[in-house]
């Protein structure tokens, strides 16, 4: 029995030759892989715990310089009562890096979070959110319950005897007390009630997921 295996054509089939224009170069712009941050902000000079007396502002500048101060300066709690997380004054880097310092330096140290409404921090990003996704024991935050009376204005609450309070959320004029024990605990206890009845939002719950 034999093998017969047709043989393979070997005629070279020649293809017609492509005609290929180049269109050009073309510039690719990636976004830069780090964004430069903001420029720091300076913190007021005053001192928790021994300035007296009342610093009024009304200049946003102002206002971020205090909030800073006492940021920078807490020891054990900050307590922040908001209406939309305001980003022109904590969605900055040296506001996160003042909470980051105070939350990192003893395990029970706290920031505590009453927001009237958070959609436009879920929404646009704040920096408040990104420290309650990485210190999920440090960082709480809570939607103020729409059947408890509602306090004017936003205020600040830092340990024991810091207090900033704007009395109208749609100016910037308002106070500064960094050391007034007696007002900060009338203010601390109306934060605490408030807090108590508190809700979780769905929104920023799946958000913290």
């Amino acid at each position: 029995m034999s093998d017969d295996v047709p043989e393979e054509r070997s005629e070279q089939i020649e293809l017609p030759a492509i005609d290929f224009h180049s269109p050009g170069r073309f510039a690719v712009h990636n976004p830069p892989t780090d964004l430069p941050e903001p420029e720091a902000w300076m913190a007021a000079t005053f001192l928790l715990g021994q300035d007296v007396g009342i610093q009024p502002f009304d200049k946003a500048s102002e206002v971020r310089q205090h909030v800073l101060a006492m940021l920078q300066q807490a020891s054990r709690l900050v307590c922040i009562y908001s209406t939309d997380l305001e980003p022109w004054l904590y969605h900055h880097s040296s506001i996160q890096h003042a909470c980051t310092r105070l939350l990192l330096a003893h395990p029970h140290n706290q920031l505590r979070i009453l927001v009237g409404d958070p959609t436009r921090a879920v929404r646009d990003g704040h920096r408040f959110l990104q420290l309650a996704r990485r210190l999920t024991s440090n960082v709480h935050i809570r939607k103020l319950n729409p059947d408890y009376p509602e306090q004017n204005g936003t205020y600040l609450i830092v340990d024991s005897c810091g207090l900033l309070e704007r009395p109208k959320t749609d100016q910037y004029a308002g106070f500064a007390l960094y050391h007034d024990p007696a007002r900060v605990r009338i203010r601390q206890s109306e934060f605490d009630k408030a807090w108590d009845h508190g809700l979780s939002d769905a929104n920023l719950r799946s958000f913290l997921l």
